[in-house]
């Protein structure tokens, strides 16, 4: 599991030829990790969806995540599922998926953190660490980021207003990667915006290692 570019999808008011093309295009050219985010799609359209997704990312063998739904997840045969903090509890999300898919889960707490390490977790999503409009949620400072990692074993991503001009913050948090939506989903030239983001995120662990 490389959480280095961790794409989380935003359909915007795309087609779903250029949504899947975005998706195509962050694969090709350097995303680790692809969640497919849908709240609003009833079941059949978001697994049709998530079948569409998993062919491409499949193809560049890299995992996909679906976002809450472990019954989407399982009806896909996903890579796994990133629960939120009003989802199911963490150790029945791990019952239903079983041992061998990644569970990830969103933290914006020490305890959080330590209490999904212990119930499962294979990773913790923490933020918004800057101000999104894909989430209305409290910040997350990199203060808290940084401690949250210090407590916990199991790898994070960042997450919430990351853009390429603010990855250097993140030198010395901890973090294993950035997770990222519209710098990426809405940017005019996805193949270079994600070879940048690449390239800029991979120096920042680099540093930190």
């Amino acid at each position: 599991m490389d959480l280095t570019l961790y794409l989380v999808t935003g359909r915007y008011d795309f087609s779903d030829e250029k949504f899947l093309s975005v998706i195509e295009e962050a694969c090709k050219n350097g995303v680790t990790l692809v969640q497919l985010r849908e709240k609003e799609l009833v079941s059949g359209r978001f697994y049709e969806l998530a079948l569409k997704v998993k062919a491409i990312t499949d193809r560049y063998q890299i995992p996909l995540i679906i976002n809450d739904r472990v019954d989407i997840c399982l009806a896909v045969d996903a890579a796994g599922v990133h629960i939120g903090d009003d989802e199911m509890p963490v150790d029945v999300v791990r019952s239903l998926i079983g041992p061998e898919k990644i569970l990830g889960v969103s933290a914006k707490t020490v305890e959080r953190g330590l209490e999904a390490e212990k119930a499962g977790a294979d990773y913790l999503g923490i933020g918004a660490i800057y101000p999104t409009k894909t989430k209305d949620t409290p910040l997350t400072s990199k203060e808290m980021l940084k401690a949250i990692n210090e407590a916990v074993k199991i790898p994070s991503v960042a997450i919430g207003g990351i853009k390429e001009d603010n990855l250097a913050d993140f030198l010395g948090t901890g973090i294993a990667g950035v997770s990222i939506v519209s710098e990426i989903m809405r940017a005019k030239d996805v193949g270079k915006k994600v070879r940048s983001l690449r390239q800029k995120i991979d120096k920042v662990l680099g540093e930190q290692a």
